[in-house]
């Protein structure tokens, strides 16, 4: 019989971690937008001042005589602010691997993410989700929370911020 558990990740989880997170850009139909290295997720993650937290979820096979962990999903957080509600977290990666969805590990790890919330006195846990991934859209439906359609997206490319930088440089001299 399989069974989960989700704890923090360690270092030592970094490169699985970021497996998944590859995975995720495959299923999104986005590999080519992972521009993050291996090394710079470590250092990000684990190193001196680390900018997010991660949890992992394991799966046990509890019919082995010592059964292996092997970690089956991820939940990728930090804290963000606003300026109308104080403390926020934002949820950048909610991922479980194709074979052990719809067995309760989105809930555990999302959990994490709610606990957290809770301890730092956070007034919002916030994320996105691509508008075609119906199956997250459903399991975020089933949590209650709100899909807020009034929003759209802003983001600043990295050619875009190449080109800005470029303009400040040259505003500069």
């Amino acid at each position: 019989m399989i069974h989960y558990k989700t704890r923090p990740a360690t270092k030592a989880d970094a490169a699985t971690a970021f497996d998944l997170i590859n995975e995720l850009a495959e299923y999104e139909k986005a590999p080519h937008e992972v521009k993050l290295s291996l090394p710079q997720f470590i250092e990000d993650g684990f190193g001196a001042n680390p900018i997010y937290k991660l949890h992992v979820a394991e799966a046990f096979d509890t019919d082995q005589q010592q059964p292996t962990p092997k970690i089956v999903g991820i939940a990728l957080y930090y804290i963000a602010y606003s300026t109308w509600k104080g403390k926020i977290v934002y949820l950048d990666d909610l991922i479980v691997t194709q074979t052990h969805r719809k067995t309760g590990i989105g809930n555990l790890l999302i959990n994490e993410v709610f606990k957290f919330a809770l301890s730092i006195n956070a007034q919002q846990v916030r994320w996105h989700v691509l508008e075609w991934n119906e199956p997250a859209i459903n399991f975020y439906k089933k949590l209650g929370v709100h899909l807020d359609p009034e929003w759209i997206t802003c983001k600043v490319t990295e050619t875009k911020l190449a080109e800005i930088r470029t303009k400040l440089e040259q505003n500069i001299h």
